[in-house]
């Protein structure tokens, strides 16, 4: 197994979420740190104190799937086709009467069956504001329409969300900083812990990198300030 990265404002911390996230006891691991808690200056008493630990699986251990792994399975499980039928429905009621609260000019929608989630296209002259920054306003849509996909339903649904093609762009610009980031490390040899990302983000810096032959990629910390670390493999 490759070597994981997991950090807490105290190896305690740090260690206990590296045993959780990989469903194993302290038994079954070693541990390294990698971040020491060391003593505070006057000018650094304020900010977050973080300690970072690396754990690897023991040789002949058995690794039971980890709570990260379960839930993106989890996803991709199918619905029944009215479920989904529904909830397409109910965010197709939703979008025309919301679309004309928000914008004067006109906004195109497109709702597509991609069982176990619907996809949802919005394309506009003016749709920037929708988007907001880095994708903050789309992600909040998206939230709000997996919960309006899931009235009055016994299961929830999935909705995501895209807006003139915004997530195409970004997944570019996500894939070059991977590629950029990945030659950093393997040249000086040291991890480099990227800012939080949200799931989707995330996703796309561990499949561009994960093939990768030097370097191998890690998620971190808690939601929503979970972050992707980058790092030489283990040998």
């Amino acid at each position: 197994m490759e070597s994981k990265i997991y950090e807490g404002r105290t190896s305690t911390e740090a260690i206990e979420k590296g045993l959780k996230d990989l469903n194993v006891t302290k038994k079954d691991v070693d541990i390294k740190i990698l971040e020491q808690e060391e003593k505070r200056s006057f000018f650094s008493i304020l900010a977050p104190r973080v300690v970072k630990v690396e754990i690897t699986l023991k040789e002949g251990i058995k690794q039971e799937k980890s709570s990260e792994v379960k839930a993106e399975e989890k996803k991709t499980e199918k619905l029944e086709e009215d479920i989904i039928k529904k909830a397409i429905i109910n965010v197709e009621n939703f979008l025309k009467s919301w679309i004309p609260l928000v914008s004067k000019e006109e906004i195109k929608y497109e709702i597509l069956d991609k069982n176990p989630f619907i996809e949802v296209n919005l394309d506009g002259v003016e749709t920037n504001y929708l988007i907001g920054h880095r994708g903050e306003v789309l992600n909040e849509l998206q939230n709000l329409l997996s919960s309006i996909a899931g009235k009055n339903l016994e299961k929830r649904v999935r909705v995501i969300l895209d807006i003139s093609n915004y997530k195409q762009k970004r997944e570019k610009v996500l894939e070059d900083l991977a590629e950029k980031i990945a030659k950093t490390v393997v040249k000086n040899k040291k991890s480099i812990t990227l800012e939080p990302m949200n799931a989707y983000e995330r996703k796309i810096i561990h499949s561009k990198l994960q093939n990768h032959p030097i370097v191998t990629t890690t998620s971190i910390g808690e939601e929503p300030y979970r972050k992707v670390v980058i790092s030489i493999k283990n040998k």
